[in-house]
């Protein structure tokens, strides 16, 4: 009697035993097991980003700059324009080349074109001053209204990222090339795009300046823009008052 009840308990023991090793066989296996083409999760994609998209559309406007009181301005809000980038200096041979660039403006400025100058002393030191000496120099001397901006470098590996993309012969435009003086210029159409380069030797009035800024500006202003906006806007008042 005494001895089926020692059998009958080490088999109960022995089962649970089982059971139990059973039971952690079965969940190590689980853990070890590879996951099934079922289990496994897809990482989803990251989404392309806009700023990825506007650098294809506007590849010479997708830069920050600090202006010449040193606030920093984003070059998309001139989408839109047709556009004169200049590097300028203020001791130079060509910088009454400054009074033909405002004249530009003054002509075309309402109608969508800008002259942004960037003053630089990489050419004969010709641009040694401060910030806000460039700035009296210009506006006293020469009545300049267009946008300046602060005093960057257009040449060389310390050449601001701007000027590193207008120069760059291998950035989808046809005009790359080193800066070789002060007033250089770059022309760029209201999609943001560079479509011409003119020496340091052409005046800004020149014929071919004039018919190249006119020939882009012909061309329509796009929706998507700021310009269109401002546009947009300016003839909403218009009717306002005149209603």
């Amino acid at each position: 009697m005494v001895y089926t009840r020692r059998v009958a308990t080490a088999s109960f023991i022995m089962a649970l035993a089982l059971a139990v090793l059973a039971s952690v066989t079965g969940s190590d296996h689980l853990k070890a097991a590879p996951p099934t083409p079922e289990m496994k999760t897809k990482t989803p994609k990251k989404k392309k980003t806009d700023k990825k998209q506007d650098d294809m559309e506007m590849p010479a406007l997708n830069f920050k700059m600090k202006d010449i009181d040193g606030k920093e301005q984003d070059l998309k809000q001139y989408h839109g324009n047709v556009i004169l980038m200049v590097n300028t200096a203020s001791q130079c041979g060509f910088t009454p080349q400054y009074e033909g660039l405002q004249k530009l403006y003054k002509k075309y400025g309402d109608q969508g074109f800008v002259v942004l100058a960037f003053p630089a002393n990489n050419f004969g030191r010709q641009e040694p001053g401060t910030n806000p000496e460039i700035k009296q120099f210009c506006t006293s001397r020469f009545a300049v209204t267009f946008p300046i901006f602060g005093k960057v470098s257009v040449k060389g590996d310390d050449a601001c990222d701007l000027y590193k993309y207008l120069t760059n012969k291998k950035v989808g435009h046809e005009y790359g090339g080193s800066i070789k003086w002060n007033f250089s210029k770059f022309l760029i159409n209201r999609q943001g795009e560079v479509v011409e380069r003119f020496s340091f030797k052409t005046s800004p009035e020149h014929k071919k300046v004039i018919a190249a800024i006119e020939k882009e500006m012909a061309k329509p202003i796009p929706d998507d823009s700021p310009l269109a906006e401002k546009m947009k806007q300016e003839e909403s008042k218009k009717k306002q008052k005149d209603g």
